[in-house]
């Protein structure tokens, strides 16, 4: 289970670190310390008023979710607070294309031109995952 950052500190914290967006979201990126040394990454969610109503901010923040827990397990270095903030884009992108944009941004605050060869399971190769809201229906 990914460790969740919770306290309204930490997401300031991790806003002045590195930051990358994409279109269907933007990431936001500290190295953070702990006194036992060796801790694992943190990941936080958010999503504006901006976006939609509570009903749309939760969705999209279910598919940030799924999109972290499937790519943070991978590329996520430990010892980082990573905060997702979604975007407009964030539900009417397919999901393929929001792992894809997570990567990506994963790669850019980590300076890293790309995070690993090319791999089947990496979304815009010859597979592609979906998500179960991918087949509900917009409202």
């Amino acid at each position: 289970m990914i460790e969740r950052l919770k306290k309204r500190a930490d997401f300031l914290q991790a806003a002045r670190g590195k930051r990358a967006a994409m279109p269907g979201l933007v990431l936001q990126m500290r190295p953070h310390q702990e006194k036992d040394g060796d801790s694992p990454f943190r990941v936080g969610f958010t999503v504006t008023k901006k976006v939609g109503n509570a009903v749309v901010r939760n969705r999209a923040k279910r598919r940030l979710r799924a999109a972290a827990e499937a790519m943070l397990p991978r590329y996520g270095l430990p010892g980082r607070d990573y905060v997702v903030i979604g975007r407009a884009g964030t539900l009417s992108r397919p999901f393929a294309l929001l792992l894809g944009d997570l990567e990506r941004a994963l790669a850019k605050v980590h300076g890293r031109a790309h995070l690993s060869p090319s791999d089947p399971s990496i979304p815009g190769s010859a597979v592609s995952e979906t998500h179960p809201d991918d087949d509900r229906r917009k409202s």
